[in-house]
């Protein structure tokens, strides 16, 4: 079993963690690379800007990963997340995950970006055209 969690101010690379994260015994693999849009709430966003508080958000990207190969059986987890400024189209968050089955490689991966939203200390700043404010990553 492969956990992977990182947080980083470089770009990130689903390609090369792909390759990592790809399993002889697994029969799925899923990625969901998040980005920063455009807009949000009807207002054009320019760029965002992340912080966190890097011990504690590792310590629940752990524990995230850790819940995931309990319960869907994953063979490899990975949890990137990146900090700093972040142009329109840049990824924020990456998570790979792969299982035997490809219905708890879905399952999974979608749990895991939840999760991460709703318990990892993370903010971003929302940077608009007419201002910016800093929010939670997660509600």
């Amino acid at each position: 079993m492969m956990i992977d969690v990182l947080i980083t101010s470089k770009p990130l690379d689903p390609q090369s963690a792909l390759i990592q994260c790809v399993a002889p015994n697994s029969g799925g693999t899923v990625i969901f690379l998040g980005t920063v849009r455009d807009s949000t709430k009807g207002r054009e966003v320019i760029a965002l800007e992340f912080e966190t508080y890097e011990s504690m958000a590792l310590r629940e990207m752990e524990r995230i990963a850790e819940q995931i190969r309990t319960k869907w059986k994953a063979n490899s987890v990975l949890i990137h997340h990146r900090i700093g400024r972040l142009e329109i189209g840049e990824a924020p968050v990456l998570i790979i995950v792969s299982c035997p089955h490809r219905k708890e490689a879905f399952l999974a991966c979608e749990w895991a970006i939840d999760e991460l939203k709703r318990s990892v200390p993370i903010w971003k700043k929302e940077i608009f055209l007419d201002g910016e404010i800093w929010i939670s990553a997660h509600p």
